[in-house]
């Protein structure tokens, strides 16, 4: 896919803007930007776990919306625009206990009015773990 980014991804003006937020408490950290996609990780450890010792479906969802999110906004003119999330769904595929989950987020649709978005996310062997799907309404100011 051709670059999809109308303002690439800075990662650290992403750093900036997570300070002080349920990302960085999480340890959520945006490593990477391709031409049609955004990576980031997330660690499986007790900020992240559940009562059983393995990463609770809402962490993973909030890697996946904070990887779309973000993603999201880059793709508009967020001068006039912001992208607000309108779903988000998650299929958990394998349980993750130790290490860091990665999540990768790439376009399915980028229309002027709404985007969805697939996240897939892998844990360390480069299993996956959850697929995800977000769909974001861009709403003008």
């Amino acid at each position: 896919m051709a670059n999809i980014w109308l303002n690439r991804p800075d990662l650290n003006m992403l750093k900036q803007m997570n300070k002080n937020t349920l990302v960085e408490h999480l340890g959520i950290e945006i490593t990477e930007v391709g031409d049609d996609y955004i990576k980031g990780t997330m660690p499986a450890d007790t900020r992240t776990f559940q009562p059983y010792g393995v990463v609770h479906g809402g962490a993973n969802v909030v890697l996946a919306e904070t990887l779309g999110s973000l993603a999201g906004a880059h793709v508009i003119d967020y001068t006039v625009s912001k992208p607000l999330g309108q779903d988000v769904s998650a299929t958990h595929l394998r349980s993750v206990s130790s290490g860091l989950i990665t999540g990768t987020a790439r376009p399915v649709h980028l229309g002027k009015r709404s985007q969805v978005w697939e996240i897939r996310l892998k844990d360390d062997q480069g299993r996956l773990t959850c697929v995800s799907k977000l769909i974001l309404a861009i709403v003008d100011f």
